[in-house]
């Protein structure tokens, strides 16, 4: 019931935190809903999610943690800590081949947010290239490769160049449209 505190606080939120709407932002969501309103959005929808299945199965049948053993959404986050390595390292690995993901804290991890447990790997933008699942299994397994091999040691240059011509070539047969 202090108004100078409510003032604080509105003053904080806006338009510090909340901000006015960006016209950009707008346009990108028109665009969004408008798309999602499409018919073949669905079926886009629907490919996202197989794909993140068969990602996830990949990682499981390499012996890797799959939080909650799958996924039902676009997306899977995988225990990378049980292979020796953290969200930050198996990331910046990654990072070093051409694949972006990123790290992320697991339910009742024990590291800390800055280098967690976790990695978190989406499939929007190899579905949007055209890639089906038994490319993202492939995927899967060349990733898990990659990790298997930083846990050992860290990959070195002709290591780096090996695996990132492997996803250079998956690129290239689903150049973006």
């Amino acid at each position: 019931n202090d108004p100078s505190l409510a003032k604080k606080i509105d003053h904080a939120v806006f338009p510090g935190l909340q901000g006015g709407p960006l016209m950009n932002n707008i346009s990108a969501k028109a665009v969004c809903f408008l798309r999602a309103m499409e018919p073949f959005f669905s079926t886009y929808a629907k490919q996202m999610i197989h794909n993140a299945q068969s990602l996830g199965k990949a990682f499981v049948e390499r012996g890797f943690g799959v939080v909650t053993g799958g996924t039902d959404c676009h997306f899977i986050l995988l225990d990378v800590y049980k292979k020796g390595l953290t969200g930050k390292r198996a990331e910046e690995t990654l990072e070093k081949i051409s694949i972006s993901c990123n790290k992320n804290v697991l339910p009742f991890d024990k590291l800390p947010p800055s280098s967690s447990s976790g990695l978190r790997l989406g499939t929007p933008c190899g579905t949007t290239r055209g890639l089906s699942q038994g490319d993202f299994f492939d995927v899967g397994h060349i990733i898990a490769d990659v990790l298997e091999e930083e846990a050992r040691q860290p990959l070195t240059q002709s290591k780096q160049r090996f695996f990132q011509k492997k996803i250079q070539a998956i690129c290239e047969r689903f150049p973006y449209k």
